[in-house]
């Protein structure tokens, strides 16, 4: 019987999430990603070009830092509400792993389709142009699938708790 009750809970509460699972939410959450994955892409993409690396060095260290900002983020509001450092980072991991890794994908597949754009230097209007729309598209792309985690009790759902 208590079994069945915790069961029954569980359902509920999945229900409820799925409920609460608005656009508006999912574009909030897929906003405050995109904010840490912009940082760390685009400065990772400056640093790159800057120093002259080539394109694998300079996409791995933009995805490395989007990542690092990403998760920075969401852990400084978490740290903020009083949750200890470990258990914030597994906050930060729960709540933003698919999210960064598909804006991510997104983002630097537009890059690498983009004629000339993995060439393109600082100076380049097409630099900054395909940099910016790719990460228009990969908002348009993870929105859906923050929305979609939300309603699941996952992603960002989890570091609502702590707002």
């Amino acid at each position: 019987m208590q079994h069945e009750a915790h069961t029954q809970h569980h359902e509920t509460h999945a229900h409820h999430h799925q409920a609460a699972a608005t656009w508006a939410m999912a574009a909030q959450a897929t906003l405050h990603c995109l904010t840490g994955c912009a940082i760390g892409e685009v400065l990772g993409m400056v640093i790159g070009t800057a120093f002259g690396w080539g394109n694998l060095a300079t996409t791995i260290l933009a995805i490395v830092l989007a990542f690092f900002f990403g998760y920075s983020l969401t852990l400084r509001g978490v740290l903020k509400a009083g949750v200890g450092f470990r258990a914030a980072f597994r906050v930060a991991l729960a709540a933003d792993t698919l999210s960064i890794a598909v804006m991510e994908l997104i983002d630097n597949g537009v890059i690498v389709v983009w004629p000339d754009a993995m060439d393109a230097t600082l100076s380049d209007l097409l630099f900054w142009g395909s940099l910016a729309i790719s990460l228009v598209i990969a908002f348009l792309v993870t929105t859906p699938v923050n929305r979609w985690m939300i309603g699941r009790g996952k992603g960002h759902a989890v570091v609502h708790q702590y707002h």
